[in-house]
């Protein structure tokens, strides 16, 4: 195996179990405002956001927009009358608190902090991200986070990836290992980086015959066993 000095860790759905926090998040502020949250909410929503958030990875939309047009689709779709405006802020409110944990994490990225560098770079939201890294059990693990929002650029796009290596005081590339879970992003853009990837797939997902990462595991507990 090569040997790597620093580790990139995407957050939601590879450390953060944002699925939890999201459903958690649309619930509560429906609730707030008085709204019906019926039982197809969450699945139209989850439909919705992954396109929009698509569009932004792609650099089509802003971050900015990015707030408001998912919730203008789900009231459009679902027939609500709500306004994104007044719901985004409490959503994404609500989203700050889920500082929740995939399984695993919590034990094996402070053993890793052990050894490695490690760093954050996720596609989210600042105002979300850093307050729920901050109310984590691994808050202080990372050397760096990189907000895709703060620094103008979303994975898979390179100058994302240039601000983290520029924050790391541009390390050998082959020395860092990206770890994610999505093909899209993740992978792909570190890849294209020309950077060592694990896959975290827990869900056994077929791989598209046309994407390779260096390395797939289920469990992050296999990511300490690869590298500890």
């Amino acid at each position: 195996m090569r040997r790597y000095t620093c580790l990139l860790f995407d957050a939601d759905g590879t450390l953060f179990d944002y699925d939890r926090a999201e459903a958690t998040a649309l619930e509560q502020a429906f609730a707030e405002l008085g709204a019906e949250f019926g039982p197809d909410c969450l699945k139209t929503y989850r439909e919705i956001n992954t396109r929009v958030w698509r569009e932004f990875e792609d650099g089509r939309i802003t971050a900015d927009r990015l707030r408001l047009r998912r919730f203008e689709l789900l009231f459009e779709t679902l027939g609500q009358p709500l306004a994104p405006a007044a719901f985004s802020p409490i959503y994404l409110r609500y989203l700050a608190r889920g500082s929740q944990l995939i399984e695993g994490a919590h034990e094996v990225v402070p053993a890793l902090r052990a050894k490695y560098r490690l760093a954050l770079i996720t596609n989210g939201l600042r105002d979300v991200q850093r307050p729920r890294l901050a109310g984590s059990a691994i808050r202080d693990c990372f050397e760096q986070v990189i907000i895709s929002e703060e620094v103008g650029a979303a994975k898979p796009d390179p100058a994302i990836f240039e601000a983290a290596f520029e924050r790391l005081g541009r390390p050998p590339r082959a020395s860092v290992l990206l770890v994610g879970d999505s093909l899209t992003s993740d992978i792909a853009g570190g890849r294209s980086y020309g950077l060592d990837t694990c896959w975290f797939n827990p869900t056994g997902t077929a791989r598209p015959a046309d994407d390779t990462s260096t390395y797939e595991i289920r469990h992050l507990n296999e990511l300490a066993r690869l590298l500890l």
